[in-house]
Parts: structure tokens; sequence; C-alpha cells
């Protein structure tokens, strides 16, 4: 008989992270059924999980789908109430599921959930993707509790609420498989990084929530498939950031607001070009002509409803550069 959660681990090539960190999920979910989908890896990961943990079901998906198709595919596969999307390279710990349950029951407006995520390699400190509940600004650049782009607090305590937040790291993301199909799950045409935040956008426009809760922590090691000074990353982050904002913005703040980002996209991309190299800046004019190329289809996946008070802060990216 199936359990109400099911946690789905999306591999590719990643024996080295399944070694390191499958034990600690397997030791501490034993309420939940724990899922590996992989991305058509080439490597002997899943003969490892065969051998040393029979007791995870494996999902083997046609082709590297990404991290967005490579869920979308894996998780049809699956029946549970609740899923949980944990990236290979987290290590959870004892007690870190059953507060995200609780939560869910308390309020059936919740669609999605994440926990604290720390960092596996300085555990007193926030990890970037994520840390205490994703937010973002008037401009639509994603932030965090605890981490303000590359600046992360010390945890002190500080964020061992339950609150709502904007958008959940698909690090570790608790979510109702129900919301998740509704939804059509990830947009696929992202295919890696913040697919996420557009997922959880949409379904705050449908009037869902997203929570955080501090009573459940996780330590992710971060960069496991693409490094933070990855061109590869920037390309994606630009790309899929903007394509978010066409799909979900309301209209009145739409055109003034991409024209005023294409702009700052500009601005960083020459700024990342003297930082870190050329194909940085070049990441971010393929960037703008990936986003052009995507905008028909955009277009068309706009709801019919979108939220107007979408933001936390405003003008984040002055008050922090500036």
């Amino acid at each position: 008989m199936s359990k109400k959660l099911a946690v789905a681990i999306l591999n590719w090539n990643g024996k080295n992270w399944l070694e390191k960190f499958l034990p600690s999920v397997v030791q501490f979910s034993q309420n939940a059924d724990i899922y590996v989908i992989d991305n058509l890896s080439t490597d002997d990961s899943i003969d490892y999980v065969k051998t040393y943990f029979s007791s995870v079901k494996i999902i083997k998906n046609k082709k590297n789908f990404g991290f967005a198709g490579g869920y979308n595919e894996g998780l049809k596969e699956i029946e549970a109430e609740y899923y949980c999307l944990l990236n290979s390279d987290v290590e959870v710990t004892e007690n870190w599921i059953e507060p995200v349950l609780e939560l869910f029951e308390k309020n059936s407006e919740i669609s999605a959930i994440q926990p604290k995520i720390l960092s596996f390699t300085n555990k007193k400190f926030f990890e970037f993707a994520g840390a205490a509940g994703g937010l973002i600004d008037n401009l639509g650049y994603p932030y965090c509790r605890g981490r303000v782009f590359d600046d992360l607090e010390e945890d002190k305590g500080q964020y061992n609420d339950e609150t709502e937040i904007f958008w959940a790291s698909g690090c570790c993301f608790f979510i109702r498989s129900k919301d998740f199909w509704e939804q059509k799950g990830f947009d696929e045409r992202f295919f890696a990084h913040q697919e996420e935040i557009d997922l959880c956008w949409r379904l705050i426009n449908s009037g869902k929530k997203i929570f955080y809760t501090g009573k459940s922590t996780v330590y992710h090691v971060g960069g496991g498939t693409l490094n933070k000074q990855s061109a590869q990353k920037t390309y994606l982050n630009i790309r899929n950031n903007l394509s978010m904002m066409l799909k979900n913005l309301p209209f009145p703040k739409l055109i003034g607001l991409i024209f005023f980002r294409l702009c700052l996209d500009g601005i960083a991309g020459i700024y990342f070009g003297f930082k870190h190299g050329f194909p940085h800046l070049w990441a971010v004019v393929r960037a703008h002509f990936g986003f052009y190329a995507q905008l028909p289809g955009t277009w068309k996946l706009r709801q019919k409803y979108q939220k107007d008070n979408f933001y936390q802060s405003k003008w984040l990216i002055f008050k922090h550069f500036l």
C-alpha cells in the first residue's frame, strides 16, 4: 500500500551524491516511500541503489529531461497525496518530515512547503538555494529570508517560525500532488532553475498558499549540477526569470517592468563580464534571445488572474548594491 508521502530524488550521474546522502534519507523517512527518478544516467548510480537500497524504488526516464521535465515525467509513475522533491545533494535530519505533514493537515489552502535549508559545508549558515523561505521584490528578483543575493545569514534561531512565503526551494520542495498536476507541473521549457518559483507563483495566482516551517531542517551542498560560477546557470536564471514574469505578472505592470528588467540585465551582463569573464556576458545576451524565442508560447500560458501584490520588498537590487 502506498504511503501518504513520496520522497522523489532526481538523479543524473549522481552516484557520489547518492552514496553520501541517500543513507540519511532512508534512515529518517520511514513514513514515506522513497523513489530515485533517473534522467538516463551513464554512470552506475542506479546499480548502486539496487545493490544497497532495495527498499528504494527506481523510475527510469527515457532521456535527460532536466529538472523540470525530469520530475514531470517521473512523478507520473508515483501515487501519493504529497510529493517531496529532494535534491540528491541534501542531507536530511531526524523528524524532518513530520512538521511539514502537520502543517499541510492544518491548512488545506497550503499547496507547497519548504523546511529550513542550511549549508552542508558550513552548518551554522543558511544555504543559497532557499534558506528560510523564498520571497520576490517588485522587479521580480527572487531572494530569501536568510539570503539576499550572495549574502548569507548565520542561523541564530531567527527563522524558527512557520510563515507564509512566496516560493519554496526546489532543493527540498513539498507539494500536494493534486495541486502539482492541476498546474500541469513544472514548465518544462525552463529545463532547470526558477521553475519552482514559477510553479509557486501560478499556485498563488490560483488562490493557494506557500509556507515555510523552521521546525524541519535539511542541509544542502548546492551546485551539484551547475555551480554558481557557471555561465549556463546565468543563462537559465535570466531567461527563465523573464519568462516567469511575462507569464505571471498582472498586465498593467508587465510592459514597463519587463523593459526595465531587460535594461538592468544589460548592466548586469557588463558587470558579469568584468567579474567572471566574457562567457557570462554572452550568457545574458543568449538569455534575452532565448526569452524572445519563448515569448509566443509564454504568452499563451498566462493565467486568467494574476495577483497584484506579489512582492514583499521594493527595489531590492538598488538597496543592496547601492
